[in-house]
């Protein structure tokens, strides 16, 4: 393969089946950059796709959007940026003119396009196009591993930030996947007093304690509202569902009694119920997070640059682009925090 003229990219073509597929270097749009590929993290919302089960896209696509590369190549009217730049995407592709573009808050913007996530490229590849505004320059000193989270620890960022402020706030945090335990790295730096994690699985539980909370708490317990009540010792101010099914908002709509938060993180699969009498009654705060915004990346620079917590303990796993299908069946273990697919020769 020359890897002038040519690339080899990942495409899940149907359900549960990954590829690798070689075809001609893609030409680029107006300001667009050709970026190499260091390293690639596949999420939850990778894993949903590549079953059929994500709500908003289904195969066939090109996955990768927490992606780490370095600038090849660039339009005449791609500004901002250099060759030879070490990037990572905010695959979040926004029209910029619509209300919530207008308004501050174009990670819902009305027309949105998402690289990786059905759109025509993914970054799962040698190398991909990509618009240039939505590059961020890693910072000098920044392992592969650490730019590569940057991206999932914006997700937290966000939704940290729509709650309200965290001080002195007590605070839960439903599943310790990678967004939950990045979660927990972002409540803690916003100044959380205190936060109890949950999972099933007795290592993801083990992750969640050397992350900083106070305790995990394993997610099959009979009364698990009432578990990490316990813990915290009253109810949650503030309560992150990072697993978002039916069983855990119900337990967190518990835990935030009366007058908490919910904050739901994680990629619901299907839809739920809730007892809206009690939501209202109570005056639970049920709050939606979606993706991120500019500053939320800033921010999640910030958190990885203080040292709050180590990349490497995160990324469990690692594969080279030919294996991206042993990748896939890995992240659908449910064992892993963080796989990364990294770039070959």
């Amino acid at each position: 393969m020359s890897s002038k003229t040519n690339r080899r990219r990942v495409f899940v073509s149907a359900p549960d089946v990954v590829e690798i597929v070689n075809e001609a270097l893609p030409a680029l749009a107006p300001g667009e950059a050709l970026v190499r590929m260091s390293a690639c993290g596949i999420c939850g919302s990778d894993k949903a796709g590549a079953h059929g089960e994500h709500v908003f896209f289904k195969p066939p696509y090109y996955p990768g959007h927490e992606v780490v590369g370095v600038v090849l190549e660039l339009l005449h009217d791609a500004t901002g940026l250099r060759v030879g730049d070490r990037v990572t995407i905010e695959p979040t592709l926004i029209c910029g003119h619509c209300k919530p573009c207008r308004n501050g808050a174009e990670n819902l913007c009305e027309n949105l396009e998402f690289f990786g996530c059905g759109f025509r490229e993914g970054g799962m590849a040698d190398v991909f196009a990509v618009r240039a505004d939505r590059l961020h320059r890693v910072p000098d000193g920044f392992t592969d591993r650490q730019a590569a989270l940057i991206e999932p620890l914006a997700t937290p960022v966000h939704a940290v930030r729509l709650v309200g402020d965290l001080r002195g706030k007590a605070v839960a945090v439903l599943g310790a996947g990678t967004i939950g335990l990045l979660t927990l790295v972002a409540a803690r730096y916003a100044g959380a007093r205190k936060v109890v994690s949950t999972d099933p699985l007795a290592n993801k539980r083990q992750m969640a304690l050397e992350l900083g909370a106070d305790a995990a708490v394993d997610a099959t317990v009979e009364d698990l509202a009432g578990t990490v009540r316990g813990e915290l010792g009253e109810s949650a101010d503030v309560v992150f569902d990072c697993v978002s099914h039916q069983s855990t908002l119900e337990s967190a709509v518990k835990m935030a009694i009366k007058g908490g938060v919910v904050g739901v993180v994680g990629g619901p699969r299907r839809p739920v119920t809730l007892d809206l009498p009690v939501l209202q009654e109570y005056q639970i705060r049920l709050q939606g997070c979606a993706t991120y915004r500019a500053r939320d990346f800033d921010q999640a620079v910030a958190i990885i640059s203080s040292g709050a917590f180590d990349a490497d303990r995160l990324v469990t796993s690692t594969f080279p682009l030919t294996k991206a299908a042993d990748a896939f069946a890995a992240i659908s273990s449910g064992r892993e925090a963080k796989i990364l697919v990294l770039a070959e020769n």
